[in-house]
């Protein structure tokens, strides 16, 4: 297998060492670098991932890795961990190298993977451990690997006060309270009556110290690559597809209480429900979003592929794409269907944030509909790096369907400056009304 010049330059630049970070941007082929690296590190592996990508690592690794035709004492062999018959097998294998692969969620359920030692960790999207009071991040710091590899695209999303268990697993002996101290900048909140003053980053002037850090991290053996800097690759084109809100959606905001129909009422008696409401009724409950959908649709016989957010939605926009006579593939956490992708020329791909915005590819299309927005910027980041990738020869179009003076303005407007809009949740309730 021949590797792209900027990944055997990021394997030399990490051979000393044996914990290592491989911060490529979307597309330049991270999964081929750890893999390359756990290879020559010739340990066993434990490659734990989304859920969503376990099929892709099993094949990746039967495709490059695996030779079926050696024997056990100087083969290799790939195990799914996710049942108890893979992980068995996998603890009483023979061969020479035995890897493992399973997903974050169930990993901290395998409580015999604590008693491997001197093994290659691999985390793909190492972001996913980025809070440490969370199961699947305690239990991956309690494993003793002999050798760490961790790849991700967005480590930390932009947040550096995420990035301690990272920086930990690649052996940098710094506490997480020192970390937070030299590379973050927190404003104090004032005394609540319980003799507790809590942190809250600074959002004008959030970090300090970043080129130390990157330098430091480098030292450490993470290495950092943006896309510009190794491919020139086509213009991105957003546009934004306006449709009026409806009245359900000024009537809910106003008295955060409306009847959808006769047997669903939405009432948003906290900021968390208010907000998830709100968007429902920009979505799924907003039959001038979903005509403008079908207007787009119909405009083009391009395979297009459509992010979406709620389950609900699913149905509706399914609903539609067979009213226009379109094939349809799906991506989210109950199915991954790809068949209509790969072969109609005019197909509609669905994809759920959680399910498709990391690691697909899906560069045989070159335009997107963001039906409804995520709150998470990496998620939104990453969503548009499924058909702007190499390989892509056309200008990517996005189109952003956007419901007037809603709540998706505001969302859209904080995504676009790399922020969660879950941070707008620490203000003052009621604030997102019209």
């Amino acid at each position: 297998m021949k590797l792209y010049s900027h990944q055997v330059k990021a394997l030399a630049e990490t051979e000393q060492f044996n914990r290592v970070a491989y911060y490529l941007d979307m597309g330049l082929g991270k999964t081929f670098v750890g893999s390359e690296k756990a290879m020559k590190l010739n340990k066993d592996v434990l490659i734990i991932c989304q859920k969503s990508k376990i099929r892709d690592w099993m094949d990746h690794l039967f495709t490059y890795y695996i030779d079926s035709t050696k024997c056990d004492e100087t083969g290799a062999w790939c195990y799914d961990l996710t049942g108890r018959n893979g992980l068995d097998m996998f603890f009483h294998s023979k061969y020479k190298v035995k890897i493992g692969v399973i997903n974050y969620e169930l990993a901290w359920r395998r409580t015999e993977l604590l008693k491997m030692a001197g093994f290659t960790m691999m985390l793909d999207e190492s972001s996913l451990i980025q809070n440490p009071s969370a199961k699947q991040s305690k239990f991956v710091l309690q494993l003793h690997p002999e050798n760490v590899i961790l790849l991700s695209g967005t480590p930390v999303g932009g947040k550096y006060e995420n990035l301690w268990t990272q920086i930990h697993l690649l052996g940098w002996n710094i506490s997480e309270d020192l970390y937070k101290r030299q590379y973050v900048n927190y404003t104090l909140t004032e005394d609540d009556g319980s003799g507790i003053r809590h942190k809250i980053v600074n959002k004008d002037d959030p970090y300090k110290n970043v080129d130390r850090l990157k330098r430091k991290m480098s030292e450490h053996g993470a290495v950092f690559m943006k896309t510009e800097e190794v491919y020139d690759l086509p213009d991105r084109i957003f546009t934004k597809v306006k449709v009026d809100k409806n009245a359900l959606y000024s009537q809910f905001m106003k008295n955060c209480i409306v009847y959808v129909d006769d047997d669903t009422e939405l009432v948003g008696d906290t900021t968390l429900t208010k907000l998830l409401y709100a968007r429902q009724l920009c979505g799924q409950y907003s039959s001038e979003k979903l005509l403008a959908f079908k207007d787009l649709i119909q405009s083009t016989e391009d395979r297009l592929i459509v992010f979406y957010s709620f389950d609900a939605e699913l149905e509706a926009l399914k609903a539609v794409c067979k009213d226009c006579e379109k094939p349809v593939s799906e991506v989210n956490g109950h199915n991954k269907d790809l068949e209509a992708y790969e072969q109609e020329y005019n197909s509609v791909t669905l994809v759920q944030y959680k399910a498709g915005s990391k690691g697909l590819n899906l560069q045989k299309c070159n335009k997107i509909i963001y039906f409804t927005l995520p709150l998470s910027s990496e998620d939104f980041e990453q969503s548009k790096k499924r058909i702007h990738r190499i390989g892509q020869e056309q200008t990517c179009f996005y189109y952003l369907m956007i419901c007037k003076g809603s709540i998706e303005e505001r969302i859209l407007k904080t995504l676009q400056e790399r922020k969660d809009f879950t941070d707008e949740l620490f203000r003052k309730e009621g604030e997102c009304d019209d």
